[in-house]
């Protein structure tokens, strides 16, 4: 981040607040080119965002304003600059879907946990896109005002010309465009009355206090109910197994009929489409973010979006001949260069222990040997205190005196850069395990907090296995 940005988010923040900031952290990048960090005082905590994409923001702020007032979860806007690039918004802590998705499933599996969270939000979704869409000012929306045929066709090229071409995937062009405009024909014969979320899937959903809330919704527009449902479902890294997607999508359709009389076959029969353009567009993204911006963890969610697509090709409902496209998607999933980016059960495992120094540097279980062990005992310790002695790294009380009363963040700061640069050669020559050990007097609290950051990092910016221990805590 640019001094000229922090600078710009401290302005802004100690004005509305009238208090010091004595917290700043940048947050890990996204799919956008939008910038977050975490600012705190003595009495507040927000993250404070900043995008030079002046009409996004005010999509963003508009629908945030609009969706509160419809008691939809969202985060509050405290501030926002003169010139709209610069805003503060409530701070939802630290917990995606997908991170709760991940977690959970190292141990369960795609467990009934998981399924009642993704009610949870299937609970909302027809609010979000029929009570709070019902009346939204849509004059705002960015870059179009609903997802028409041309927002298809952008979309449908976008797939064409930064997937198949960059892909070498060959096709006949006239034939391929022809069915473009029969499928999105296709799909606009249906109801496009409702707000659509645009990239409704689970890094866009926080979990806090057992509750759900949105964020990332400046891409909405009018469209259809199918769409947001199809990118949930549909999320290529969360990979939801096939049974829970039917039982995920009854449920869904069993809240909609509060909302609005549904013929449930149709909408079925519909979704395939939208599952199929939204998995093309999520494939455009990764190759033009992949292929050619060069950045290497877009591809790694290829083999997942090729999962999904021969799922969907299996149980075809599409009810309109598309010869070409089917012709071009069959050869995608058979695809030999696409298949040896990544395949699905050969990532690399990043494991990550705390430990007390008092019982010794834990062992790595893969048997590779070497890997980090990070000495924490440097850092101010929360355990000298009365108040923190019975709590953990975990702990909000604990973390809060690790990142405003310690050197916490400098100590994490080379600790990253060093991991991250081993995970990223590590996964282009194929290694299959890392070993990093953060250790403290107890085991305790510096420790802890550590190992959690750093996973909370690299399952944020890298296509990873994490496995998450910590060892005092775990065997007690």
């Amino acid at each position: 981040m640019e001094l000229k940005i922090k600078d710009q988010l401290i302005s802004l923040y100690e004005s509305h607040f009238k208090e010091e900031v004595t917290f700043f952290e940048q947050l890990p990048g996204s799919g956008s080119y939008r910038e977050y960090a975490r600012i705190k005082s003595a009495s507040h905590q927000v993250i404070g965002a900043y995008n030079n994409d002046i009409k996004e923001n005010q999509a963003f702020l508009e629908f945030s304003a609009h969706f509160r007032n419809k008691n939809i979860p969202v985060p509050h806007i405290y501030a926002v600059s003169g010139d709209q690039k610069t805003y503060l918004q409530e701070d939802l802590g630290n917990t995606t879907l997908f991170d709760f998705l991940t977690r959970t499933r190292e141990t369960e599996g795609f467990s009934g946990k998981i399924v009642e969270e993704y009610k949870k939000v299937l609970r909302q979704l027809p609010r979000i896109q029929l009570v709070a869409g019902k009346d939204v000012d849509y004059s705002v929306c960015y870059p179009r005002e609903a997802f028409d045929k041309q927002s298809m066709m952008w979309d449908l090229n976008y797939f064409k010309y930064y997937f198949l071409k960059l892909a070498k995937i060959s096709f006949d062009e006239q034939a391929l465009e022809d069915d473009f405009q029969s499928f999105s024909d296709y799909l606009l014969a249906v109801d496009n009355n409702a707000f659509l979320y645009r990239d409704f899937q689970s890094r866009n959903i926080m979990l806090k206090d057992e509750q759900v809330y949105f964020i990332d919704y400046q891409g909405g527009r009018k469209g259809a109910l199918q769409y947001d449902l199809a990118s949930l479902l549909y999320d290529a890294k969360a990979n939801i197994p096939e049974a829970e997607r039917e039982e995920l999508l009854e449920f869904y359709l069993d809240e909609l009929s509060q909302y609005k009389h549904t013929d449930r076959e149709k909408f079925k029969s519909l979704f395939g489409g939208y599952v199929l353009i939204r998995i093309m567009q999520a494939m455009g993204a990764y190759g033009f973010r992949g292929f050619y911006e060069k950045k290497e963890h877009f591809l790694k969610s290829i083999p997942f979006a090729l999962k999904n697509l021969e799922t969907l090709l299996a149980k075809n409902t599409i009810q309109v001949p598309l010869p070409e496209l089917f012709k071009v998607l069959k050869a995608v999933t058979q695809s030999p260069f696409l298949k040896s980016i990544s395949p699905v059960n050969d990532r690399l495992t990043v494991r990550i222990s705390s430990f007390s120094y008092k019982k010794g540097i834990p062992k790595d279980p893969s048997g590779n040997g070497g890997g980090f062990v990070f000495d924490c005992r440097a850092i101010h310790n929360p355990g000298k205190y009365e108040e923190f002695k019975h709590l953990t790294g975990k702990d909000s009380q604990v973390q809060q005196f690790l990142e405003e009363k310690s050197t916490m963040a400098d100590f994490l700061a080379p600790v990253i850069s060093l991991v991250s640069h081993s995970v990223e050669v590590y996964s282009l020559r194929g290694f299959s395990h890392l070993c990093v050990s953060f250790g403290c007097t107890g085991g305790q609290h510096r420790s802890v907090y550590a190992a959690e950051k750093l996973a909370e990092y690299l399952k944020n910016n890298y296509p990873v296995e994490v496995v998450l221990q910590h060892i005092e805590q775990d065997n007690k």
